[in-house]
């Protein structure tokens, strides 16, 4: 008889910490290692089932009361911009973007810094070095990008200055804005939005159905731009749903909210990896 056998990651559990999100609120994450000849196949399939990447790590949280935090993403065939974001696509029509391997340069580093010193300073990110820098960027056991956006340069300056950074993961269904900058001085051009309706146009030209956002979290105006977003799809109770009114998802605190660690594990998805003769 020939059949496959599933890849069969080990799952961790981090103590808790303080949540980043919602405040006075405590944070755990299931994770496992992205490693091996099948770490593209592992990220494109838990992915699906609410998982992000920071380098060779796949997390989804896990709090003990909490089931705030919920992975979205865009439905790429429905998307229709806001009037408002139509007006920031022409505003920012003067933007280059450049796809490139994931390699650090100096140039996106002086431009991260002084996005965490405007927008996070007091963050988790907020003492990262050069050395840290680099590690998130290059760190990627599968196929990611970085894009850049470059503005004209003013008087003074030689080049193309950097307006905008996002580190992207390709999925073999859509993109994953794994981590995005921008400068801070240039807040007029809502670079955010930018960068999610550019990802948007890349991800229809190469006809992938999806662009993942991270973690939409009612209750967190960190988060709340998200559902500013048409065809805004979230991983709910096990399957991708409509967002549909952001007002009926709540963000209470509650003992049986999350199921235990052994049941989420049994649940999860897992690829099959090789052929296997009995």
């Amino acid at each position: 008889m020939r059949h496959t056998l599933p890849i069969a990651p080990q799952f961790y559990v981090t103590a808790p910490q303080p949540c980043p999100y919602l405040e006075g609120r405590m944070e755990r994450k299931l994770f496992t290692a992205l490693q091996g000849e099948h770490a593209q196949r592992l990220n494109d399939t838990l992915s699906k089932q609410g998982f992000r990447r920071s380098q060779n790590v796949l997390y989804r949280p896990s709090c003990s009361e909490c089931s705030a935090c919920l992975s979205a993403r865009i439905r790429v065939a429905d998307f229709v911009p806001s009037r408002t974001q139509r007006r920031i696509a022409r505003r920012t029509a003067h933007l280059r973007r450049n796809a490139t391997s994931p390699w650090a340069t100096e140039d996106q580093f002086a431009l991260f810094r002084r996005y965490l010193d405007a927008r996070h300073a007091d963050g988790g990110m907020a003492d990262m070095d050069i050395f840290e820098f680099a590690a998130m960027i290059e760190e990627t056991p599968i196929k990611s990008r970085v894009i850049e956006y470059s503005r004209p340069a003013e008087a003074g300056e030689r080049g193309q200055p950097l307006a905008a950074v996002c580190l992207t993961d390709v999925f073999d269904d859509g993109l994953s804005m794994v981590y995005s900058f921008y400068d801070p001085d240039l807040i007029d051009l809502s670079l955010g939005t930018h960068v999610i309706l550019d990802h948007i146009a890349i991800a229809r030209e190469a006809r992938l159905p999806y662009v993942y956002l991270g973690y939409w979290v009612p209750g967190s105006r960190k988060m709340g731009y998200k559902a500013g977003f048409s065809a805004l799809e979230i991983y709910k109770g096990g399957r991708w749903q409509d967002l549909g009114d952001p007002a009926a998802h709540r963000a209470e605190l509650h003992p049986l909210s999350m199921d235990p660690i052994a049941e989420q594990v049994a649940r999860i998805n897992l690829p099959e990896a090789r052929p296997h003769r009995d």
